[in-house]
């Protein structure tokens, strides 16, 4: 019995020798030697088996905090593990990877766009929950949406990086998280200051 993985598998490896836009359904089935029906079985369209690989991709990244290491990181350091994990588990089929996103992105494709959205939004919660992140309200918000840029600023230039082992987008990346880091600290030392100006404005005034 074919398994979802032998059919994420070949059909990745069918993308990386051709092109992912050229891949077929019916094409995995043949490589595989089952049924198009055999395939409908664990995924319903072709799109399904993009979302199954970057599943692959979260389940990789929260695997890495089981590391006897990872609780004694500082939070900068764990996001940084957890995302640099995360594309790794994509690196060996960057090519196809590459070519998912851009399909995504062509005009016309709503009906992909807003569930890859969903999917982003997805992966920057387990990123959360991984790096024991446990912000709030405004706060938690804020930093969403700074993990979700930073995230996806570092997954577009991993896309186009050649160095070995991605050390231009490790170093970007840590780059973005030390910014973030030095933004926040300053946002909370301001919001001190207010906070200590207006106790000091509702004391009464000395006679």
């Amino acid at each position: 019995m074919v398994t979802a993985d032998q059919i994420v598998n070949t059909a990745v490896e069918l993308g990386e020798q051709k092109s992912w836009e050229a891949v077929r359904l019916h094409d995995v089935a043949a490589a595989l030697e089952i049924t198009l029906d055999d395939v409908h079985a664990h995924f319903r369209e072709k799109e399904d088996i993009v979302d199954a690989w970057f599943e692959r991709a979260d389940r990789a990244m929260l695997k890495i905090t089981q590391a006897p290491n990872f609780p004694y990181l500082t939070p900068r350091q764990r996001l940084h593990k957890l995302i640099m994990t995360w594309l790794g588990a994509l690196y060996p089929y960057r090519k196809t990877t590459r070519e998912m996103i851009y399909g995504k992105l062509e005009p016309g494709h709503i009906h992909v766009q807003v569930p890859g959205l969903m999917r982003i939004s997805r992966t920057v919660q387990w990123m959360r929950e991984a790096a024991g992140r446990d912000a709030t309200y405004i706060r938690r918000a804020m930093e969403e949406t700074a993990l979700t840029t930073i995230y996806l600023a570092t997954f577009f230039r991993w896309m186009n990086d050649d160095s070995s082992g991605a050390t231009r987008t490790s170093r970007f990346l840590d780059g973005c998280l030390l910014m973030a880091e030095n933004l926040d600290r300053m946002a909370r030392f301001t919001r001190r200051g207010s906070g200590d100006r207006m106790d000091s404005e509702k004391m009464p005034q000395s006679i």
